[in-house]
């Protein structure tokens, strides 16, 4: 969720129940299937959408086995497939905040009564296309456990647009098409990116707190819960610690 430090997103995914792994880890093998029917090819060095899809992955953990298996039956998959498509929703949420969703459904019907259940239940309302997706843009995310100028430099001189220095390391935005230059760069330089992935960042964001806060992240939980939903994003400034 926006608004808390992408460190904070991958230590929530990494420390998840076993239940709520496996809900991941099924999104993902949705994700990866989808992107080997439309983009054509089990490759990732041929399908940038596919590339994309095995990275935010392996940045959730999900083991190289099913991976591969996923890969493997998207390829081999006949008329009689599920042919997910991709659909992108908008609303607000408590606090003022924005919410733009991603999904991947074979039944859009299904997918935006559920959606529309979620918010009405958690106290927020549905919006209608481009009512929010203007306040996000789309980029690539890195992150390295390592501060140093070295770092930066190497980032900066193969396409990061900005970097932001945290406690825990380095969080390197860049513009989607280059995710991967930056990212191989720091790896032959000898630097471990800790995930590198695409996503939708805010251009601006609203402060959230008191009961907002609570009510804010079980509206955003109860989004993520549905198995059409890959992806959920806010304008959310949460406060620390949260």
């Amino acid at each position: 969720m926006a608004g808390h430090s992408k460190w904070s997103q991958i230590k929530r995914k990494k420390g998840a129940n076993d239940k709520k792994r496996s809900a991941i880890y099924s999104k993902h093998i949705r994700a990866i299937q989808a992107a080997v029917r439309s983009g054509g090819s089990g490759d990732p060095a041929g399908n940038l959408s596919l590339k994309n899809a095995i990275a935010a992955a392996k940045a959730d953990t999900v083991p190289v086995d099913n991976i591969e298996g996923a890969i493997k039956r998207a390829v081999g998959a006949g008329e009689g497939a599920a042919d997910y498509k991709e659909q992108t929703y908008e609303g607000y949420g408590p606090g003022g905040t924005a919410i733009f969703i991603e999904t991947l459904t074979d039944n859009v019907n299904r997918t935006v009564a559920d959606i529309r259940s979620v918010f009405n239940k958690r106290g927020g309302s549905l919006g209608t296309g481009g009512s929010v997706a203007w306040q996000f843009e789309k980029k690539g995310i890195l992150l390295i456990r390592d501060t140093s100028e070295a770092a930066q430099e190497v980032a900066i001189e193969n396409g990061a647009e900005d970097i932001q220095e945290s406690e825990d390391g380095l969080e390197i935005s860049t513009a989607p098409g280059d995710l991967y230059a930056v990212q191989d760069a720091l790896s032959a330089a000898g630097y471990a990116v800790e995930s590198g992935q695409i996503t939708m960042l805010p251009s601006n964001t609203v402060a959230v707190s008191g009961d907002d806060v609570r009510k804010l992240e079980v509206l955003v939980e109860s989004l993520e819960d549905l198995d059409d939903v890959q992806n959920v994003y806010t304008n959310a400034d949460l406060p620390d610690g949260e």
